[in-house]
């Protein structure tokens, strides 16, 4: 993952050239090295978001989108045995994995914003992001176990070590 340090010099230039950048279309990019530090910026700032969010808020009350109920039971649905609380690698990764996650992804073409976009999800989510505990995944992959974290209350241990202590 990308540190603080490198994506805080790029600036409020660099962020707003690089808003501008993921907004243009595949074909316009070619194979530019610096896209790789754009995407993975951007990765990190909604990861750091998510996970502020639920460190304050609790996350059964959460909505992440306007169509969570229909991305919860699909994805229920579609991985009744998978284990949100502590995701392998091979969950998402495997060809087998990617040949069940494909149809789930694909059904929310046009209902959700920037669906296949590359997000940072945890693997165990009792823990924070960091290089160990994170992989990339599309942004429809980390809404349907976000939404399954926050309703199943597996998300709760994040957010109760974020309470103030009396």
């Amino acid at each position: 993952m990308a540190s603080q340090d490198g994506l805080a010099a790029l600036g409020v230039e660099g962020a707003s050239a690089a808003a501008h950048a993921l907004s243009l279309p595949a074909e316009a990019y070619g194979n530019d090295p610096r896209l790789e530090v754009m995407w993975a910026m951007k990765a990190y700032n909604h990861a750091e978001v998510y996970f502020n969010l639920i460190s304050s808020v609790d996350p059964k009350f959460l909505k992440l989108t306007k169509l969570d109920d229909r991305i919860y039971s699909s994805f229920r649905e579609s991985f009744k045995d998978l284990d949100v609380r502590q995701l392998k690698e091979e969950d998402l990764k495997s060809d087998q994995a990617k040949e069940r996650w494909r149809p789930f992804c694909n059904q929310f073409e046009g209902l959700v914003e920037d669906f296949n976009y590359g997000t940072l999800l945890r693997l165990d989510c009792q823990k924070g992001y960091s290089e160990e505990n994170s992989i990339f995944s599309t942004r429809v992959q980390f809404f349907a176990i976000e939404i399954a974290r926050n309703r199943e209350g597996f998300n709760e241990a994040v957010y109760r070590s974020k309470e103030p202590r009396s």
